[in-house]
């Protein structure tokens, strides 16, 4: 088995600035660090447990099958937010037949992102034996 410390996500979008813009402040996520100077440096967000590096630049978009999963506590109060802070939304909060509570957004380059609210009663709040 392979013992993983560290994990992040890498994006490399057309636009390293736009994306930077996004993810800090129209998301609002925090800096862990950022390395390099110049437009292409790097940054690395905090999510949760893990982490977002935006960083270098790439000629075409993402693939289409790259997405982002991000749970928050409230979905209520993150749909408010993000529309307060210009964010697009794709779609709206739906709670979904699986049980989760789903909105979707996308970044600069298309980039498709859930956000998650997982209820009190849903079965991934389970823990045997805690």
């Amino acid at each position: 088995m392979v013992h993983v410390l560290s994990s992040r996500t890498l994006l490399r979008p057309t636009d390293p600035e736009r994306s930077r813009f996004f993810y800090g402040e129209r998301l609002g996520l925090p800096v862990c660090r950022e390395f390099g100077t110049g437009p292409d440096r790097g940054t690395v967000y905090f999510l949760g447990g893990g982490f977002l590096e935006v960083s270098g630049r790439s000629e075409t978009p993402p693939s289409p099958a790259v997405r982002l999963w991000l749970q928050v506590p409230d979905l209520s109060e993150a749909h408010e937010e993000l529309r307060a802070r210009g964010v697009g939304i794709v779609r709206p909060p739906v709670k979904e037949p699986w049980g989760l509570v789903e909105m979707w957004i996308a970044d600069p380059d298309g980039v498709p992102i859930v956000l998650v609210e997982v209820p009190a009663d849903h079965p991934m709040r389970y823990r045997p034996g805690i």
